[in-house]
């Protein structure tokens, strides 16, 4: 026979099954209530649970954003084609190297960049949407609740815009800054080439550096206006404080990411280049005809699309995972949302009814900074002195305190007519517990284990 004790966990109770062929209590971890432990994350945790969230809810993680992404494609290419087909189609009523000819020539290409620009823009808006329906699904999931599309969308469209006039501001941002750059180096290039091209070069490298560096620093803005409510100066200012002192961390999940990635396309690429190839030359031993091109065409370049749609599609949900992870584990190290998240899952768990988000409380506030997890690891937020759980907003834990040392013993035979020591002071030591009979056993009985 054995008994089970119920204690304080990591992330709710723990339980301890006790038997008498052990002699020793046997500890159980508790379960994880969502897709992350309530506590703050390594760069393992981040890295391998962003690819592992598609298996939570994939409908609604890949199949959404694979039909966006499907969408925007066709969209796009069918538009651009459409109007690339209307303006060329005008030369064919001038006559070819003539002045009008070329100016029809320079006028339709243009047309036909500004649409696709444009075009892209608003594709890119879908991109939005699509990382903001992520955003909030992994964050339901790291709380073990499972939201459908249309729940998702409830939370998104109050937020959408901000979100979509961030989108702008940025791209507006990039457009402004690289012009100015190609303008710069385009009059330097007039007085002094070997110049132009010193620039050009420092440019590209600096460009670098400074896309990295305000990608990481502006990675948590769209999470911070979704989860927060937040308006686009608000966002900004929460990304650019949560990501202290977690830029490193941050910069390294992305980057693997993307080069995960971007191998992933060139192997998968690779093989259809080189079929596309090998069955041309199979059907057409001695030289090209007209069944050849449109067969290499269509395997080099609709097959090689279509895998890329979907590898675009699971990069954008990984990297919009990794980018709710990451929030979600800054907030836990500088404002102690695991303990707002715990207590709310606990609570739900209990049935409380009316909860507020966990993700609107505490923000701003300044947690005691991290220690090392000490003896008590196991009670809840484990990694915060006891002292810093009422600057959080909860009760302090009642961690029991060691038991008093024993006091000496008196020394035997000592001087004739002193007085006899006072007895010593029972310890305080907690009483043992009583012993646990099943129904109908005896507690004296033997035979009872």
């Amino acid at each position: 026979m054995g008994h089970t004790v119920q204690e304080p966990g990591e992330q709710g109770m723990r339980v301890t099954w006790t038997t008498p062929q052990q002699g020793r209590p046997a500890w159980t971890p508790p379960p994880r209530p969502g897709i992350v432990p309530l506590h703050p994350l390594t760069f393992g945790a981040v890295l391998g649970r962003s690819f592992t969230a598609l298996r939570q809810n994939p409908r609604v993680l890949l199949g959404f954003a694979l039909l966006v992404q499907v969408a925007a494609y066709i969209v796009v290419g069918a538009a651009t084609a459409g109007v690339a087909f209307g303006v060329f189609s005008r030369l064919d009523t001038v006559t070819p190297g003539s002045d009008d000819y070329n100016a029809i020539m320079a006028g339709s290409f243009a047309i036909t960049v500004l649409v696709a620009g444009i075009l892209g823009l608003a594709a890119g808006v879908l991109g939005v949407i699509v990382q903001a329906v992520v955003v909030t699904e992994v964050a339901h999931e790291v709380l073990a609740e499972k939201l459908t599309l249309k729940a998702l969308w409830r939370r998104v469209r109050p937020v959408a815009w901000r979100l979509i006039g961030y989108a702008a501001i940025l791209g507006a941002a990039v457009l402004l800054g690289v012009g100015a750059v190609v303008l710069a180096i385009s009059g330097l290039a007039l007085l002094t080439p070997i110049a132009a091209v010193l620039a050009a070069i420092l440019s590209v490298l600096g460009g670098i550096v400074l896309s990295l560096w305000l990608s990481t620093k502006l990675l948590l803005t769209p999470a911070a206006i979704i989860l927060e409510r937040a308006t686009i100066r608000g966002g900004i200012a929460r990304s650019w404080r949560l990501t202290r002192s977690r830029f490193w961390p941050i910069l390294g999940v992305t980057i693997v990411i993307q080069l995960i990635f971007q191998v992933l396309a060139q192997i998968i690429s690779i093989p259809f280049s080189l079929l596309g190839s090998t069955l041309s030359t199979i059907i057409a031993p001695t030289g090209a005809d007209a069944t050849t091109v449109p067969l290499s065409f269509i395997i080099t370049v609709v097959a090689v699309q279509c895998l890329a749609l979907v590898i675009s599609a699971i990069s954008t949900v990984v990297l919009s995972t990794a980018t709710a992870l990451l929030y979600v584990d800054c907030r836990m190290r500088h404002e102690g949302l695991d303990l707002d998240l715990l207590s709310y899952v606990e609570q739900r768990d209990a049935g409380a009814p009316g909860l507020a988000d966990p993700y609107t409380v505490g923000i701003g506030r300044i947690a005691a900074p991290r220690h090392p997890a000490p003896a008590y690891a196991g009670q809840p937020g484990y990694g915060y002195p006891p002292q810093a759980y009422p600057a959080l907003g909860y009760p302090a834990p009642g961690y029991a305190a060691p038991p008093a040392a024993y006091p000496a013993a008196p020394v035997p035979g000592g001087a004739p007519g002193a007085p006899a020591a006072a007895p010593a002071p029972a310890p305080d030591v907690a009483p043992a517990p009583t012993q646990w009979t099943a129904p109908g056993e005896r507690p004296d009985d033997p035979s009872t284990p």
